[in-house]
């Protein structure tokens, strides 16, 4: 197995980095909240006829792919981290299938927004919620990372 072939030093540093893991993820989720009450103000404004709030657009854009990305460095991370403590990819089930899930929300998410065009996009909807999706998974994985570190 992976994880008994790491020298005794390497598999000592297992549960730091699990807790790497853990807070870095938790900074990425931090990242999406910032994101979706981005995207909650202006789409409030683009449905009640206010002048766009151009600031918040350009970082929700702006931000966006790299909080994608940075949710994908963690994910990996988390597989690797899984490999060297338990020598196989799933060593706990639940929170690799919600990890799983995470990343092909995001996946979609990212290929939605960018065919989102004009302001009367039917992207936009599905977009809007598949982002309060991603929310409500990255709280359930919180929870069974949580889980696992306790």
């Amino acid at each position: 197995m992976i994880g008994e072939a790491l020298p005794f030093w390497a598999r000592q540093l297992v549960p730091y980095l699990a807790l790497g893991h853990g807070l870095f993820n938790l900074l990425v989720f931090g990242l999406f909240v910032r994101q979706g009450w981005l995207g909650l103000g202006i789409r409030q404004a683009r449905r009640s006829g206010a002048p766009p709030p151009v600031a918040a657009i350009r970082s929700h854009r702006r931000t966006g792919p790299w909080a994608a990305m940075l949710a994908g460095l963690g994910f990996l991370a988390g597989t690797i981290l899984v490999l060297f403590d338990k020598g196989h990819l799933i060593g706990y089930p639940l929170h690799f299938a919600v990890g799983s899930m995470i990343v092909l929300v995001l996946f979609v998410l990212y290929s939605l927004s960018r065919r989102i065009t004009g302001t009367d996009s039917p992207y936009r909807t599905p977009h809007a919620r598949l982002g309060v999706l991603l929310l409500g998974l990255y709280l359930v994985q919180a929870v069974l990372g949580l889980g696992i570190l306790l």
